[in-house]
């Protein structure tokens, strides 16, 4: 039989609205019975739709034209077969991927929003959803200190509403009524959770207010077959078959085709008024099969009228009521501040969690356990932010931090203090990004906060989620950026606070056996080919971005996931390195897949690889073979000085090691991340450079003044090289810059959990040599903010002599001499530049005021070059180099020679 309906179905929840223009409207189709196939088109909608269709698929042959998996391999001249074959499954796996999450994802912005849903949530009818992942348990339940802990009040249920075949649990805990209150006229009243008005107190009953919808939506007689759905099938079928009509198939016998049924329907009623008739018509297309497709086509005035009616939303949001009514008639199901756990029954029994989306969160302590706090603070006390964010420099001049220990407390600094009192430091110093290491909530403080815990939460040591907003807000009205070490490459392998066994199975988000567990560190390694695992990992990237509006991440320890043996193992320098069994495939496809979906959704974010094997296309773009990432930390630099200072004697130190080291990877120079230490030589059981040069050393002792002039010197000579033949990023650890005396230990019981390491000595900052590496430290950073010296190209390096220990290269119209030697300094010593001119000296690390000798006179700071071939300049100078100084010169003016 034939069943036409012409009903207009709309949604009105909030999220809809943001749905695209094809899926805001729908129109059902002529439903034919049998094996025929319907294509719906409209006149305006099929021209519509064929003009997409040629955009898209112009602009996938143009996308899929402009991408080769092997492209960055073509332009480095690379000849691999084996690792090119590689890149190419690599890239047709990532394509079924997407194809894979397609199916389950609207888009790719519905993959990485996935915190909009799971976690627990306001919903505007009166009520709380919750909702979180776990295919192993077969019963779910909120307990909580708002239900008496109670497993049974707030539950769902295998098989039921509360569970879906992906394993995802879903609960609604109702407000309750308050005394004497009358549940709601609608079951669906919404109210508005943040604003006071009310609306829906206006005194227009829900009555009124949807007749004037339906009196100014519907034209007369439209909203018929709205209101009976089944008048339209109920008379065709009468016509057809009469008043006393077949009751079984057997009685009803063969029909006629759809297309000859309608003619005949249609001859019938060709006298009727157009208004009786409806607005399209059956095309066949000519092939007379029974298994045609037939074309309804509907006719164009009516299609554009149907298209120009707008959903009645003014008069659905008449009937929202405010915040004040909400409190006014209800309690809150969750109030503010109330904690939580997650209760599941599993195979094994009962067990409880902290949630996995949860985002504020009570570590476990003193034999307490764990609990999550719902944070619903009231629309007057919930933070607001108040500054922009900073445009993204050319340069990045990063100050890397940890929260806890950035007071000079003997205790755990909290995001407030922070705020107050390093964020101004910072600025001062004249960096333009800060770099949060263990932001995210973790078991233990002494980890750092490298074993995470809970990937959505701000740890709760430091203060609330609106104290880290406001930590985040104030940064960006000083000009900085905020960079968030994420450590997505493992997880901390605590069941009772972590995701291991969360749902009391053993391959929930981590590989199942061995290969879910580090085979060093005792973490947990996720299981990156799972969808539900890629849903939570990219959701989590988006959560940081969206919600506390960080500007980028540093990605640790890259080298833990893209390989089984965690990057534990020997390298041969070949690219088999990278592409053999025990490469990680999957974790490969997430990174890319990461870096993909931020730089669309927030197309100036930064993120940055840390990678000890410095896996091929780090930095490439995704079209070309890449990976994807913007930066890439520079982990050599740091491991040679280290090596130096504590093996090597100063005279056998290798300048063209320190070379090669400096600018190994010259085809990425430009995208690497320099540092000479970061917090790996002050907290991971290693020293700072202050510490290794003249920790401890007594001015006044014999021998104490040689041995603070020579750490002074090559703290200062170490960090302007490291800063100068780098790329346009820079990093340095908190209270390096000035020479922090003392390593970091954070508590533990082999101190007896003592804080006397776990702060920074600021008070040194005014003081001594202490002032002077700062004072030079902050020359350093001015000179890029001033001169651009890191966006102004690659370094070329022009002379570089073991022998005499010296250094010197260009950098746009800037030169740089650097003296390594411990005793020997050279009067006027020879160093080729290109162009003749004028050079005049704009840093001296030698100045008494950085704590040097000051033995390069004021009249020797201008340099005019003399007409002789050196290093391959076709000039030179002849300059004074003390030992152990480095000099920095600028071109000044030009002689035409």
């Amino acid at each position: 039989m034939v069943s036409l309906s012409n009903q207009t179905r709309f949604s009105f929840h909030p999220n809809n609205l943001f749905l695209s223009e094809n899926r805001r409207l729908g129109i059902s189709g002529v439903n034919f019975p049998r094996k025929i196939k319907v294509k719906i088109t409209c006149f305006a909608a099929e021209r519509s739709r064929q003009e997409k269709q040629k955009k898209k698929t112009q602009s996938t042959s143009d996308a899929e034209a402009g991408v080769d998996p092997v492209g960055f391999l073509t332009r480095l001249g690379i000849a691999d077969r084996i690792f090119a074959q590689f890149l190419r499954e690599r890239h047709k796996a990532l394509k079924d991927l997407k194809d894979e999450i397609l199916k389950r994802h609207f888009d790719f912005r519905d993959l990485a929003s996935g915190f909009e849903l799971l976690g627990m949530h306001r919903h505007m009818e009166h009520r709380v959803d919750f909702m979180d992942w776990g295919p192993g348990a077969r019963y779910g339940a909120i307990i909580g200190d708002f239900n008496g802990w109670s497993p049974t009040e707030n539950a769902a249920r295998e098989g039921l509403f509360g569970h879906d075949d992906f394993g995802y649990w879903f609960i609604i805990l109702e407000d309750k009524l308050r005394e004497g209150e009358e549940p709601d006229e609608l079951y669906f009243q919404q109210y508005n959770y943040v604003d006071d008005y009310d609306k829906g107190d206006s005194g227009v009953s829900a009555e009124e207010i949807f007749q004037k919808a339906n009196d100014e939506y519907w034209e007369p007689g439209e909203d018929r077959f709205i209101k009976n759905r089944f008048e339209v099938p109920a008379k065709l079928y009468e016509q057809m078959f009469g008043p006393n009509s077949p009751q079984t198939l057997e009685e009803l016998g063969d029909i006629p085709d759809a297309e000859t049924r309608y003619k005949q329907w249609k001859e019938e009623h060709k006298n009727d008024p157009p208004s009786n008739l409806p607005p399209c018509d059956i095309i066949d297309n000519g092939q007379g099969k029974p298994y045609d497709i037939f074309n309804v086509v509907t006719s164009p005035e009516w299609t554009k009228k149907f298209y120009e009616k707008k959903p009645p939303i003014p008069y659905w949001l008449e009937t929202r009521k405010g915040r004040k009514a909400w409190l006014n008639k209800y309690i809150p199901a969750v109030p503010h501040g109330s904690k939580y756990r997650l209760y599941f029954n599993t195979p094994d029994g009962p067990l409880e969690r902290v949630p996995a989306w949860a985002t504020y969160v009570q570590p476990e302590d003193e034999g307490k356990q764990a609990y999550a706090i719902h944070w619903e603070p009231s629309p007057e006390a919930a933070y607001k932010w108040k500054n922009s964010k900073p445009k993204v420099p050319k340069s990045l001049r990063i100050y890397e931090c940890h929260v806890g220990i950035s007071g000079s407390e003997a205790k755990i600094s909290t995001f407030e203090e922070f705020t107050k009192k390093v964020l101004p430091h910072v600025k001062r110093a004249g960096y333009n990004a800060i770099q949060l290491i263990g932001i995210p909530e973790h078991k233990d403080y002494f980890t750092v906060g490298y074993r995470v815990t809970n990937f959505f939460a701000a740890s709760s040591r430091y203060g609330t989620p609106d104290d880290f907003k406001r930590l985040v807000d104030e940064a960006h009205g000083l000009g900085l950026l905020v960079f968030l070490d994420i450590v997505h490459s493992y997880a901390a392998a605590d069941q009772m606070v972590g995701l291991s066994l969360f749902d009391g199975s053993n391959d929930c988000y981590f590989h199942y056996g061995k290969r879910g567990h580090h085979k060093h560190w005792g973490t947990r390694m996720f299981k990156y080919g799972d969808l539900d695992v890629l849903h939570f990992l990219i959701s989590n990237l988006n959560w940081w971005i969206t919600e506390y509006q960080v500007d980028g991440y540093q990605f640790h320890s890259l080298a833990s996931m893209i390989y089984t043996h965690n990057g534990f193992a020997s390298f041969n320098n070949d690219l088999d390195d990278y592409c053999n069994q025990y490469v990680d495939r999957d974790a490969l496809m997430y990174l890319i897949l990461a870096n993909e979906i931020l730089h669309v959704l927030h197309p100036n974010i930064i993120t940055i690889a840390e990678d000890a094997t410095y896996y091929p296309g780090l930095c490439e773009p995704v079209s070309q073979g890449g990976l994807g990432f913007d930066y890439y930390v520079n982990l050599s630099a740091s491991e040679m000085w280290v090596s130096l200072l504590d093996s090597v004697p100063d005279n056998e130190w290798s300048v063209s090691k320190i070379v090669s080291t400096l600018v190994a990877n010259k085809e990425y120079a430009d995208k690497m991340v320099s540092y000479a230490e970061n917090h790996n030589q002050s907290i991971s059981g290693g020293r700072s450079f202050a510490e290794i040069l003249f920790g401890g050393v007594d001015n006044g002792s014999p021998g104490g003044k040689e041995l603070l002039d020579r750490g002074v010197s090559l703290h200062k000579m170490i960090r302007l090289i490291t800063f100068t033949s780098g790329g346009r990023a820079y990093l340095n650890f908190m209270g390096n810059e000035f020479g922090h005396p003392e390593r970091v230990e954070f508590p533990t019981q082999s101190n007896n959990f003592s804080f006397s390491l776990a702060n920074r000595r600021w008070d040194l900052l005014e003081s001594g040599v202490h002032h002077h590496l700062f004072s030079f430290d902050k020359e350093l950073m001015d000179l890029d903010k001033g001169k651009g010296i890191l966006s102004r190209g690659l370094p070329s390096i022009h002379h570089v002599n073991d022998a005499n220990m010296v250094i010197s290269f260009s950098r746009g119209p800037f030169l740089f001499i650097f003296n390594f030697h411990p005793s020997n300094s050279y009067e006027k010593y020879d160093v080729g530049v290109e162009e003749a001119g004028e050079y005049t000296m704009i840093l001296n690390s030698d100045e008494v005021k950085y704590g040097g000798q000051g033995l390069v006179t004021e009249d020797q700071y201008l340099q005019r070059s003399i007409s002789k071939r050196i290093d391959g300049q076709r000039n030179c100078l002849e300059v004074f180099l003390p030992s152990r100084t480095a000099q920095v010169y600028m071109l000044t003016r030009i002689l035409r020679i």
